[in-house]
């Protein structure tokens, strides 16, 4: 099956990366069996790289979904510690969950960092100290801000990149989409792998997902797009459309159908604010007490939900 290198990291995968974020307890709430076969089945179609993150709650997923698997796999996952020791402690926490004793990719997960060489030199410093443990085999940022994504192009020690980017531009902070299109062709220009994120604006674009993930893939300084999938069918489908390019409608039009939304139980909502910080794309308020959110800015990514003390948030 086809393969790309992801920069000059060493590392080659099929184009379709699997992001475990929908999965978890943050929108579809599956449980690990559950994942885990939707993950099982994504390998076996051909995906050789899952993506996901202390802020996921889908360790057990992915580990649920490579028990006994023999085949190729490359494993991204996020720290989103403000901190050395908070690191630390994401990094061996996915270690532990997830039974492996080196993670591919571990990136200062910055969606809402807009200076991270600044913000989280100690971060970058501790992750670079477990590369050196063998914990680690590479570095890398993710990102939503175009200054940070460009930023990182100077940077050598920065392996992979995570950037949004998306048809519509939605999510992109500190620039355009295209500001954010110069950035990530710069450092893919200086040998970093690129995988994008949010290619549907977190299910925003599902209407026209086959259309969407054509633009970003049209893009040859991307070398690969992550895409969150909740079932063996959608995997299958999205496989043989980077694989062979076939999107045939009677596939197609039933998973472009779906539409999915970010619901606040407003009555059980006590005004806290907590969300209105946690979300990247500043597309939360609070209005006469009760948290609302802008559906045209929101991108689905349902951190606001992790950030709910009373659990009344979920992308669905």
């Amino acid at each position: 099956m086809k393969r790309v290198a992801l920069g000059n990291s060493g590392l080659e995968i099929f184009p379709l990366v699997f992001g475990t974020l929908p999965m978890g307890p943050l929108q579809a709430n599956l449980s690990p069996k559950e994942g885990g076969a939707v993950i099982r089945q994504a390998l076996e179609a051909g995906v050789t790289m899952l993506d996901t993150a202390e802020l996921y709650g889908t360790y057990g997923h992915v580990r649920a979904g490579l028990e006994g698997w023999t085949g190729p796999v490359a494993i991204a996952s996020k720290t989103h510690a403000p901190d050395a020791a908070g690191a630390r402690a994401h990094v061996e926490r996915a270690l532990r969950e997830m039974g492996r004793e080196r993670i591919d990719v571990v990136h200062m997960h910055g969606a809402r960092v807009e200076r991270p060489f600044i913000d989280r030199v100690d971060v970058f410093a501790e992750l670079f100290k477990m590369k050196d443990e063998g914990k680690i085999a590479h570095v890398g940022m993710s990102s939503h801000f175009v200054p940070a994504v460009l930023e990182a192009a100077s940077h050598p020690e920065i392996e992979v990149l995570h950037p949004l980017i998306n048809r519509a531009g939605m999510g992109v902070l500190g620039g355009t989409r295209d500001g954010m299109l110069d950035a990530i062709s710069a450092c893919s220009a200086s040998g970093k792998g690129i995988y994008a994120m949010k290619a549907l604006g977190g299910g925003n674009f599902i209407n026209a997902a086959r259309a969407s993930i054509g633009w970003v893939l049209s893009h040859p300084f991307i070398h690969a797009v992550a895409i969150g999938m909740l079932s063996g069918d959608e995997a299958r489908a999205n496989v043989r459309l980077f694989e062979e390019g076939v999107a045939d409608d009677a596939t197609w039009k039933p998973l472009e159908a779906r539409r999915r939304r970010l619901r606040i139980m407003q009555q059980f909502c006590k005004g806290c604010g907590d969300c209105v910080p946690a979300c990247a794309s500043r597309a939360l308020s609070v209005v006469e007490g009760k948290a609302e959110v802008d559906e045209g800015v929101c991108v689905l990514c349902g951190y606001c939900a992790e950030a709910c003390p009373e659990f009344i948030i979920r992308v669905v």
